[in-house]
């Protein structure tokens, strides 16, 4: 009689469950689905109910691993064992998904390496726990997926002389912002049966893949190099029509066609040319 009291007693305890602000459970009795606390407070439940967490499992299997690892090694003791907890609630704070980088073809076949950083939270704990195996896994490999099949569509950059369709044509580059936008809308396709939220996906690193950057890289300076000559030209001949309509105007000298083929010639080499010129002073007549 004293053991069944006893256990009348100690039996409701087991019931007792609290849940943190921003935490969530789900609970199963014997198998079936039996609800969802979401409010954070004290809580009566079932006694025999049991909090449901796949991944749970997965990271006390993994975190007993390393221990044990770390325990072989001689770096952890037997009490940071005993202190290693994992929770069985479900968090539905913000959290931050950091993709790892990952080489990808754009849509002119250069290989790229892009990484992204999305933004998240749980807004359904129990579509989170029995729609997918992981949530947390499964919104890593919806973003890999998510990532590389957007870069695909657009180019790294574009090199082209018409200033004006390169500037309606979307890069990767030059419109990282609304790239990021449609990867979240993608992505949040991809995760909304899992009850997941995707607030933000961002864009941290894109470069070129190290086998062609440095070609890239001297295609860049090329076409830098080539604009630049381009204005430096157009510069240069505007101030030698310049020069000579003055001339010619004030009367200063007059000179035939041979003359100011000369000019143009001399004043645009020292316009355009890389190093500083070396005047040369005639004294005497210059006919």
């Amino acid at each position: 009689v004293s053991i069944l009291a006893w256990c009348a007693l100690i039996l409701p305890l087991a019931g007792l469950k609290v849940v943190s602000p921003n935490e969530a459970r789900v609970f199963t009795l014997f198998g079936v689905y039996y609800g969802t606390i979401r409010e954070a407070g004290f809580f009566f439940v079932n006694p025999f109910c049991t909090t449901f967490s796949p991944i749970y499992q997965e990271e006390k299997q993994r975190a007993a691993q390393e221990v044990t690892a770390a325990l072989k090694k001689g770096s952890l003791t037997t009490s940071a064992l005993q202190s290693n907890s994992l929770k069985k609630t479900i968090s539905l704070k913000t959290q931050t998904l950091n993709n790892e980088r990952q080489k990808v073809n754009d849509v002119l076949g250069n290989p790229i390496v892009i990484g992204a950083v999305v933004i998240w939270h749980v807004q359904d704990a129990t579509r989170a726990v029995f729609a997918v195996e992981n949530y947390k896994e499964y919104l890593s490999t919806q973003t890999d997926s998510t990532i590389r099949n957007i870069a695909r569509l657009y180019p790294y950059d574009v090199f082209d002389d018409n200033e004006e369709e390169t500037s309606k044509e979307k890069t990767l580059r030059g419109s990282a912002m609304e790239i990021a936008a449609q990867m979240q809308t993608e992505l949040q396709k991809r995760v909304a049966d899992a009850g997941l939220v995707i607030e933000e996906v961002r864009i941290t690193h894109l470069a070129y893949a190290e086998e062609i950057a440095a070609a890239m890289l001297q295609r860049q300076q090329a076409v830098a190099i080539i604009a630049a000559r381009q204005k430096i030209v157009d510069g240069a001949v505007g101030m030698v029509k310049m020069a000579i309509d003055k001339l010619g105007e004030d009367a200063v000298v007059v000179l035939d066609e041979e003359r100011k083929a000369a000019m143009v010639s001399n004043l645009l080499v020292v316009l355009c040319g890389n190093r500083d010129a070396q005047p040369i002073v005639n004294s005497g007549s210059i006919y």
